[in-house]
């Protein structure tokens, strides 16, 4: 019925390049070595905000998984089928190198490039890029077992997409997934009860049979996984091919697929492991170990992933708040939107920030330590701001962004999941624990970045100062292992956690941002009239920041 015209109502926000669209995307891209990829990621910006890979996003998630056990004949087939909007974004993203570019390129710049594409790609569509994060980080690991990594590393080096249900060695590209939590432990993985035993003579490289199960296993379908069983030496790490080496199909049986809060695109799953193939990776006993090199990894795409969804967040709440009008003006142009706005923007360009500058240094060996406590330190800030903050832009919407025809409640759904993904905040804030007791350099690694931040303002000066008492109490105490100085250490972790993450973000924004943005940003965050919620900056800041957010 014809009862109404529709007006008041914003376009969506399709066909727009989301790498030349984003300045402070381009230029860290510059700053830190990747100019040489510029082409490439133009070209997969171009794509990422196409309305087509839009509509595969939404396609992909609106069509989960279906798993099938068995064939007509009653043969155990443990085959998941996706829809094939989940292929052809699978397709994309590995043609562009999102899984494999510094494994390709081993230069200067590489993973701050792939950082940028994993960047693009989980603003169009998040669940996808698990297999690509995964395959990205197995070969740190897989290089601990220069056999494995001799037969397994050229095949994640290609760039071609092939989801046929065969063996890697006939296939024309490969993916990789992982298997660490179980039932009885979660993140707690030497509470593992899945055994593996020696099909001759034990030892690194050497073949196992697998017996036991994983609670979460994400991207099923992968070619090959990284698995932790034990052995009489303890925790030991295994690479479980989906196929044996004659071409049989590997004991690897899918019990059931997670019905999830979000991430729908994706498959993860519970799998159950009965005399599975497997070979040893690296020595007995160090599965944790040779493990971790992946989970740093994909830790670093847990950031790039949280950050991601405050950036495409933003995006969506200030070019809704453009065309639509409330009370006489547009929503951009309201006080209060304004301070909402900017406080998401400047929020947003400071995660970017933070993300680009821990991706840059794992192109760079020398900065190892600075690597290994900024990883931890930013996953957990970055995926703890990532669901407020987009919950906040989805409130810029009114009751249009909550309605799943829209973009936003697919990114809302998304956001916790960074946050749980490869270690809980509590996980990651002992992590940060245990580097400043052991690894006592990691901790001047960090402070070194964070100095300069000093000359930037009182504020700031101040920040740091109290910071940098704080660790010299803590690192008078690292050792001690009194029962209640432990659990005072423990219980202040996040705390300290928080504070070596604003330090950080505050100084980059100092050293690179401009002059309104960086002392938006400090005033608002570690300033003594910072308040809790988005939208209260403390002074009006101008409309440049939001303008800036949204260059074309």
């Amino acid at each position: 019925m014809q009862t109404h015209d529709v007006l008041n109502q914003a376009t969506p926000l399709v066909d727009y390049d989301m790498f030349g669209g984003d300045p402070v995307l381009v230029e860290l891209v510059k700053r830190y070595g990747a100019g040489w990829a510029t082409d490439r990621l133009t070209n997969f910006g171009r794509f990422t905000g196409s309305a087509q890979a839009q509509e595969w996003a939404v396609q992909a998630n609106n069509n989960s998984p279906v798993l099938q056990t068995h064939d007509r004949f009653g043969n155990r087939i443990d085959l998941v089928e996706f829809h094939p909007a989940y292929h052809e974004l699978m397709r994309a993203s590995m043609a562009a190198g999102v899984h494999n570019l510094p494994w390709r390129n081993e230069c200067d710049g590489a993973h701050v490039a792939r950082a940028a594409l994993m960047f693009m790609a989980f603003q169009n569509e998040g669940g996808h890029c698990c297999p690509m994060s995964m395959t990205y980080a197995v070969v740190p690991s897989l290089r601990k077992q220069p056999g494995l990594a001799e037969v397994w590393v050229p095949r994640i080096q290609s760039t071609t997409y092939d989801s046929r249900f065969i063996p890697a060695a006939q296939k024309n590209g490969i993916t990789m997934g992982m298997g660490m939590t179980e039932k009885q432990g979660g993140s707690d993985v030497r509470a593992n009860t899945t055994r593996a035993v020696p099909l001759s003579k034990p030892g690194p490289g050497q073949p196992y049979h697998i017996t036991g199960h994983k609670w979460f296993t994400s991207a099923p379908m992968s070619d090959a996984f990284l698995v932790l069983a034990k052995v009489e030496k303890g925790v030991s790490c295994f690479l479980v091919p989906r196929f044996l080496p004659d071409g049989r199909k590997n004991n690897l049986f899918i019990q059931r697929l997670k019905d999830k809060l979000g991430n729908r695109s994706n498959a993860s799953s519970e799998l159950e492991f009965e005399n599975t193939f497997g070979w040893l990776v690296g020595e007995e006993g160090r599965g944790v170990a040779t493990i971790i090199e992946m989970v740093n990894h994909t830790r670093l795409d847990c950031i790039i992933g949280s950050t991601a969804l405050m950036r495409q967040a933003t995006l969506q709440a200030i070019h809704h708040c453009r065309q639509r009008s409330a009370f006489g003006k547009k929503l951009v142009d309201q006080p209060l939107m304004q301070n909402v706005l900017t406080d998401l923007a400047l929020e947003s360009e400071a995660a970017t920030r933070m993300m680009l500058r821990v991706a840059h240094a794992y192109d760079k060996p020398e900065q190892a330590h600075f690597k290994r406590i900024a990883s931890a330190v930013t996953k957990y800030w970055a995926c703890k701001r990532g669901p407020m903050h987009v919950v906040e832009a989805l409130e810029c919407f009114g009751g249009n962004g909550y309605v799943n025809a829209g973009p936003m409640p697919r990114l809302y759904t998304e956001a916790p999941l960074l946050g749980i993904w490869e270690g809980s905040g509590n996980v990651i804030c002992l992590d940060i624990l245990r580097a400043v007791s052991k690894e006592p350099e990691t901790l001047d690694a960090l402070l070194a970045v964070i100095e300069p931040g000093k000359s930037h303002s009182r504020v700031l000066s101040r920040h740091i100062g109290s910071l940098k008492r704080e660790l010299g109490v803590l690192r008078k105490n690292a050792l001690v292992a009194e029962p209640a100085i432990v659990a005072e250490r423990e219980f202040g972790a996040r705390r300290l956690a928080e504070n070596l993450a604003m330090a950080l973000q505050a100084t980059l924004m100092a050293e690179q941002s401009t002059t309104a943005a960086a002392d938006a940003f400090v005033a608002s965050r570690l300033g003594t009239t910072r308040a809790r919620a988005f939208g209260t900056l403390p002074a009006k800041v101008g409309s440049e920041i939001v303008e800036a957010f949204m260059a074309r």
